[in-house]
Order: structure tokens, then sequence, then C-alpha cells
């Protein structure tokens, strides 16, 4: 196999090697970088902005940042907010303040992972952007909303990256092979397997094709099949950060396919994340929740079924209890929906935290003692098991003076469809009664 470089002179990783050096070399991110797109747009303008570059691992963040850099000749300095604190900030602004001294260039600052700087070290920078010392760039793959400072929100652009299509990793495999990988050859079913491993992951697919290339020299194959991959590959993973963006994303869309009534997407959603290394547990506290939340007295089965399938799962463990997850999922996905009881609940906890403390009227209360009775404690309250229909006709338990209040609305889905019957009649009861 043909070796790329001299004896004794270190290789540069591939995924370094092939970094484009112009944006027209970049896969990927048409959507920003196509003609009349902002990014392509920012390129041409002549001026330099600050803007934060939000999206997942390997879409480009840090490319994108030296390009513009080599675009406008600005000296690029580079922090990472993972290892860098205060002092380091403060080192960099007195660099870029000696640069534009002794040649007049102008610094981009850029922060990788910013989203890890806490407050005072996001503020650190903040005067000396808007003196214009330096422009900043930000790269992170957490929602900059969630993450940083709204002061620096405000002077910077934020713009969203997406993982790589197959079609533009297909692109960069090709570009690999032609430019760094010579002699190593794919077959179909290994192409698309280590497309779908990198997971729209440009840096992992370039890392993974390095391996590979090791691999192969040390096996002195220049061939490479799914067999091989096997042998060589870890089990496949997909990105899934479990406390990120994109965890937070697949639990919205397992709760929203329940919702929605779709068993398959639900079940697809459940599956991913356990897939991706979710915790069974979390996932079956979120599946109880949504049991109370979107089905509610629809159907109240749902709620016992979930907290079976809970139970279930810590007596088995995995894989076994996950089964017994996917099931739950299912029920609740195909089962009548309802959020009435939740939005009950809301409703009276807004009320409360606005009313003020009523008293409970003495028919409600409790009279134990004898001082009690004669202070008219339950007096005149009417016990709804000696009445017809064992219902207290007419009775009041709100506080005097409270102004009626309707916080629970069955719907017609369910069991709540008898339940919406029942109270209709009770209030039937309770208008007649007001009549007498």
């Amino acid at each position: 196999m043909t070796d790329l470089f001299p004896p004794n002179q270190p290789a540069a990783p591939l995924a370094e090697r092939l970094r484009p050096k112009h944006i027209d070399e970049v896969i990927g991110q048409s959507h920003l970088l196509g003609e009349g797109k902002p990014l392509r747009l920012a390129f041409q303008s002549g001026k330099l902005h600050s803007m934060i570059l939000w999206g997942p691992p390997g879409v480009g963040k840090t490319t994108l940042a030296r390009l513009m850099a080599s675009a406008f000749d600005a000296e690029f300095v580079p922090l990472s907010a993972v290892l860098s604190g205060v002092k380091d900030i403060r080192d960099a602004i007195a660099q870029a303040e000696q640069t534009l001294q002794q040649s007049g260039r102008h610094t981009i600052l850029f922060v990788d992972e910013v989203h890890r700087f806490n407050k005072s070290q996001q503020d650190a920078f903040l005067p000396f952007v808007e003196q214009g010392l330096v422009t900043f760039i930000g790269a992170t793959t957490e929602n900059p909303s969630f993450e940083l400072n709204n002061a620096l929100l405000s002077r910077a652009q934020v713009y969203v990256l997406q993982s790589l299509s197959e079609a533009e990793m297909g692109q960069l495999f090709e570009r690999a092979l032609q430019t760094a990988l010579p002699g190593i050859s794919f077959d179909d079913a290994a192409r698309e397997r280590i497309i779908g491993y990198a997971d729209g992951d440009a840096r992992r697919l370039l890392n993974v094709l390095e391996q590979l290339q090791t691999a192969a020299a040390a096996a002195e194959k220049t061939g490479i099949d799914a067999a091989f991959l096997d042998n060589t590959l870890a089990q496949k993973l997909r990105r899934f950060d479990k406390g990120g963006e994109a965890f937070y994303d697949q639990i919205s869309a397992l709760h929203k396919s329940v919702r929605g009534s779709n068993p398959d997407a639900a079940l697809y959603w459940l599956v991913r994340m356990l897939d991706g290394g979710a915790d069974p547990r979390y996932l079956a506290r979120r599946i109880v929740r949504m049991a109370w939340e979107d089905i509610g007295l629809a159907d109240p089965r749902a709620i016992q079924l979930c907290n079976d399938a809970a139970a279930t799962y810590e007596r088995l463990g995995s894989p076994e209890g996950e089964l017994a997850l996917a099931q739950a999922v299912l029920y609740l996905a195909v089962t009548a929906k309802s959020n009435a009881g939740y939005v009950a609940y809301n409703a009276a906890r807004a009320f409360v935290s606005q009313d003020g403390s009523r008293e409970v009227p003495l028919h409600l209360r409790n009279a134990p003692t004898k001082l009690m009775k004669q202070l008219d404690y339950g007096k005149g309250y009417r016990y709804a098991h000696e009445e017809a229909e064992g219902y207290a006709a007419g009775e009041t338990y709100f506080p005097d003076g409270m102004p009626e209040v309707s916080f629970y609305e069955p719907t017609e889905r369910g069991l709540e469809a008898k339940i919406a019957e029942k109270l209709a009649h009770l209030r039937e009861l309770d208008a007649k009664a007001k009549i007498k």
C-alpha cells in the first residue's frame, strides 16, 4: 500500500487534511452557503460580523470560522470553552490588540463549545466585541437561547447548521477515497454501513475511514466489505447526547407521536432513544407522565399499565424489560386521548395562585369537639349517601362568595364520555334544586 507521507514526518489527521480551503469546497449547509444564502452573503459582503454557529458535531462549524478568517485576512484566535478561563480570554484580547497595532489586521476570536462558558466568562469578552476589537464567532452544539447570555445573543447572528445528508456524506466519502485513501476499495454494503455509522457527522466519517485504512494496512487488505467492518468497528452507535439538544428533541418526538396516536412513530422514537443509550428508567418515568397528561381519565387503565411496565423493567432489567416499555408506548398511542385533567389542574393552579385565601364554609368543616359544634362547624352539611341518587343536589362545596368556576371539562372520548354524561345529569339536578 502506498505510503502517503515521508518517513519520520507525522501525518495530520484525515479530517484536517481534507478541511476545505474555500467555501465552494464545503459539503453540506447549502441552506446557508448556496447562492444568495445568508453565510454566502456574509463572505461576499466584505464586512465581518459576530455570529453563533449552532449545530451537531462534525458539520463544519470550525471550518466555516477558519474560512471566514482566511477570506477576510483576519487573525484567527481559537479558544476552547472546555479548557479556557477568563485569563485565556484576556490573553486572547491582548493578542488581538497587539496584532492590530503591529499589522493592522483584525482578529476573529473563535470560541468552540461556547455554551460551556459561564455567565462571567461570556461577559468577559463582550466589551471588546462591542468596541469592535474582535469579531466573535462561537460554536455550540446546544440551543443558544438556553445556554448563552441575552447580551451575547443580541450582538451575534445565529446560524443553524444541519447534519449532512446521506448524499452529502457520500460526496465526502468519495472525496476521501480519491484524494487521501489510494489503493483501498469498499463494496456497496460496507460504504452504506459506514455512512450510516457516521450518522451525518463528517468528522466521524473521516475518522472511521482513517481507522479502516490503518486496519486494512495491518491486515494487508485492499478491499473492505461488511465482514471486515464487523471485525474492525465497535457496535454501531447513533449520535445521542443524554443531556443535550438531541435528547430533548427525541423525547419531544416520542411524546408527540403518542399524543398524535401514531404507534409506529412512537415505537420508532422509543427504540431510537434506547439504541442511543437513554436510561430506560428515565423513559419509564416519561411514559407514566404521558399517561397522566395525554390519556388521563379517558382510559385510566393506561396509567396502571404504564406503572406496571416501569415495575416490570425494574424486575427484569435490559433487554427483556424494555419490551414492557415498548408495549406501554403502543397502548398509549392507540388508546383514547384526553388532556382534560391536565388542563383542569393547570387552570385550578392558576386560579388559586391569583385568588385570596378564602375560608372553608362552616358546613364543610370538621366538628370533632363539642366547642366546634357550638361554633356551627359542620352545621347543615348534607351526607350525599343519604340523598336521592347518592347526590346532594344544589349543595355547594366552594368557599362563600367565590365566583363559579369550571376547571374540568371532560372530552367525548373513552371513559370521559361517560363521565361527561354523568356530570351533565348532576348539573341538571343542581339546576332543579335551585328552582325549588
